[in-house]
């Protein structure tokens, strides 16, 4: 349970450091409510999408260290 919480933490904070970096350099200050909505989207969708991947990178590589030291054994 605490490996999860820590995957899931670091992955929110790199989710968190690319939706502020795609909004701040890529689609800064939206003149309308649409390109907001959509500046929005396209940042949680590759936000989302790297915090979930990064997670499960880091959980599958806990898992294969976890796995080398019980054949060690």
């Amino acid at each position: 349970m605490k490996q999860i919480f820590i995957t899931g933490v670091i992955g929110g904070l790199m989710g968190l450091i690319i939706s502020f970096s795609i909004n701040f350099f890529l689609i800064p200050l939206p003149e309308t409510v649409l390109t907001n909505a959509l500046g929005n989207g396209i940042s949680g969708s590759i936000s989302g999408f790297m915090g979930g991947f990064i997670g499960l990178m880091m959980y599958l590589k806990n898992l294969n260290s976890r796995e080398n030291k019980t054949l060690s054994k």
